[in-house]
């Protein structure tokens, strides 16, 4: 099984960079981001430190890369926060020096186009902590979600085992950041139809995984994916973009991985709620639903083709919809099929 390096947790009055590796949107959209800075200060008690192309959209590649390397290589900064996602991380990736992370590791928090950043850190055996961005989950309007508040107070500070606990309601309703008065008004929530449990097994192994339209973008360019003798124990987590990528996509994406023989070394998959609401296609709550059961079924259907019987775990409480848990790439999980219970190493 792949070694990791074992991550410092902060102390409150700990400084962090905030970053931008993809879309530069706080350039576009500064109030959920502001608002974001100041959770970071009044919620969890850390110093933000901005970078030159944090608010700057369509920044350089080179740009982009050069300050996710002076981020990390500041000994003043203690974890790294991404702005947001985007769409052309990938493109970036090879401007990055490994030495450099490798002599400064430390926690980064980001997820959907940060896939390529966390997945670049696990091949160095850096682990890292996929979910909670400063514009999405540090800037929701109102306030926090207690889930995330709390999964993110143990990633940072407390660490130990956190139990996954699906949430009773749950929202993937946009906001329109443009106006700044959203802030101030509460999501829409919705009843959460808890966890969907397929296969059998109790399972302990390491997590890598991502958004599934940045993995396959890896995968077409068969660059920074894992070697394969790394995957052994793996279980792999996976979830969808805000676009509502058509149910059958992320078969594409795992009937690859099961070409390649990974599903002989993988033990278990974990699947993020779909978002299946957007500006342009808002989805009433059967659509929703009937959306998300028959992606179930494809993932089910892809992954039975290569393993008859290691755990798929689905509608989890991580990826583009909210509430959001963290979840440690490269760190620990446990999964109980009989007493129905996942735990992971934060």
């Amino acid at each position: 099984m792949k070694q990791f390096v074992k991550l410092s947790k902060l102390n409150k009055g700990d400084q962090v960079a905030v970053i931008s590796p993809s879309n530069g949107l706080p350039q576009i959209f500064p109030h959920p981001y502001e608002l974001g800075l100041e959770r970071l200060q009044d919620v969890f008690g850390l110093t933000a430190k901005e970078y030159p192309t944090t608010r700057i959209m369509g920044a350089p590649l080179k740009d982009r890369a050069r300050d996710i390397m002076d981020a990390f290589a500041d000994k003043n900064n203690k974890a790294v926060f991404t702005s947001i996602g985007g769409e052309d991380q990938l493109q970036l990736i090879k401007y990055l020096d490994p030495q450099v992370f490798l002599d400064n590791p430390k926690p980064f928090f980001g997820y959907s186009d940060n896939s390529h950043l966390h997945n670049f850190l696990w091949n160095l055996g850096i682990p890292s902590y996929y979910g909670c961005a400063v514009m999405t989950n540090l800037g929701m309007n109102v306030e926090m979600f207690p889930m995330t508040v709390d999964a993110l107070n143990r990633a940072l500070f407390t660490g130990g085992d956190y139990e996954v606990v699906a949430s009773k309601e749950y929202n993937d309703i946009g906001l329109d950041w443009s106006d700044k008065a959203n802030l101030d008004i509460p999501r829409t929530m919705e009843p959460n139809e808890g966890l969907f449990w397929d296969g059998d097994g109790n399972v302990e192994g390491i997590l890598w995984g991502g958004c599934v339209e940045s993995l396959i973008f890896q995968s077409t360019a068969g660059k920074y994916l894992p070697k394969d003798e790394d995957l052994e124990g793996v279980v792999l987590f996976i979830e969808t973009a805000e676009d509502i990528p058509e149910a059958w996509i992320p078969s594409y994406l795992l009937r690859g991985f099961g070409e390649r023989g990974w599903f002989d070394k993988i033990k278990a998959v974990l699947v993020g709620r779909p978002k299946a609401w957007e500006f342009d296609k808002q989805n009433n709550t059967e659509k929703k639903r009937a959306y998300r059961e028959e992606q179930r079924q494809e993932i089910i259907r892809s992954v039975r083709q290569y393993n008859s019987t290691i755990p798929i775990i689905q509608n989890l409480d991580f990826g583009h919809t909210d509430p959001q848990i963290i979840l440690p790439n490269g760190g620990n999980v446990k999964i109980d099929t009989d007493s129905k219970t996942i735990t992971l190493g934060l």
